[in-house]
């Protein structure tokens, strides 16, 4: 996996100064980078400039807080720590909090990173604290020159790259719970059970985030929002419908983990009611011959053939009858 050498993370970069990049999406310059006085001195006039942030730098908070614009309520929005999948209308301003899954080297797919956008007409500022692919694969098409060009095809474009993204990850599933059920039709079941737990964990965790993700699509996708092209609009509902998908897929995928569950236990049950069906035959079958020598085992007078030297072996036999008719009488009911 390559390593996005914008992530505050790596050697190099000032994690307090919260700048990763920024460039204006529709110019014949635009793929060179901006710095902060570039940010600072930027007019509408100029082009549609996308800043990208990391949210925990302290000098893009006090950006953000001071000479952004953006109001004190949204930019805690912006800011905050754990944000679910949201929409906002705000005014002319979209302010949106998307999901994507996490494939930061160590990382778990389904610690789903949180990506955060205010769009504007001209203007649009993404935040995010861990490395995003989707943004890397913007910014790569930027730097190609083939980027969007706007805010609207910046917003279908990002949106598009979240949800590329994620299909691996939901096909890794689908593969799974396949290996699961051919392993369960083949009766390998014994070592089932971690991996089962596993590959239900992951879609329950990506679909937490996924299912409020396609409102957001669809909310996104229907808002009369005046600077939002007709081409965007399209692109941004058949992303809706990308993700309705991919929902139904891990619902599937957990419905049929589910399945696979219950086979598990059924199995589980038939095996120990199996046993503890031998446990009763063999204790039926014991139980007369055991009270028999106990019986002969006490330690009292008068017992019967105590003198006499084929008495174990007449007590013996005695016991193997007894035992032979239990044996012919317990299938001759069929419960053997």
């Amino acid at each position: 996996m390559t390593v996005d050498p914008t992530a505050p993370t790596l050697p190099g970069d000032d994690p307090a100064d919260g700048l990763v990049h920024a460039y204006l999406l529709d110019r014949p310059d635009r793929r060179t980078p901006l710095g902060w006085d570039e940010i600072r001195a930027w007019t509408p006039d100029q082009g549609t400039l996308w800043v990208h942030l990391d949210r925990l730098g302290s000098k893009a908070q006090a950006w953000l807080r001071d000479e952004s614009g953006i109001d004190d309520v949204h930019v805690e929005a912006l800011l905050e720590p754990d944000i679910r999948p949201r929409f906002e209308s705000a005014g002319d301003a979209v302010l949106l909090a998307l999901r994507g899954v996490n494939l930061n080297p160590g990382a778990e797919p389904e610690d789903m990173i949180a990506l955060r956008l205010w769009l504007e007409e001209r203007r649009v500022i993404t935040l995010r604290h861990r490395w995003v692919m989707a943004v890397s694969d913007v910014r790569q098409a930027i730097d190609a020159g083939t980027g969007p060009a706007g805010a609207d095809a910046f917003l279908a474009e990002i949106s598009d790259r979240l949800i590329e993204r994620m299909a691996p990850i939901l096909a890794r599933i689908d593969d799974g719970i396949d290996g699961l059920e051919d392993r369960m039709v083949r009766a390998q079941a014994a070592s089932m059970r971690s991996e089962l737990a596993s590959q239900r964990r992951l879609a329950i965790m990506l679909r937490r985030y996924l299912a409020p993700q396609r409102d957001v699509m669809a909310r996104l996708s229907a808002e009369p929002i005046g600077w939002l092209s007709p081409t965007a609009r399209a692109k941004l509902r058949q992303v809706a419908d990308h993700v309705t998908r991919y929902v139904e897929d891990l619902d599937a995928a957990r419905d049929r983990a589910q399945v696979i569950q219950d086979e598990l236990n059924n199995r589980l049950a038939d095996r120990l009611n199996r046993n503890m069906y031998l446990l009763t035959i063999v204790a039926s079958v014991l139980l007369p011959p055991s009270f028999v020598t106990g019986l002969l085992g006490m330690n009292v007078g008068g017992m019967p053939m105590f003198e006499w030297p084929w008495g174990f072996a007449v007590v013996s036999v005695m016991i193997a009858a007894i035992a032979a008719v239990e044996v012919w009488l317990l299938k001759r009911l069929g419960w053997i």
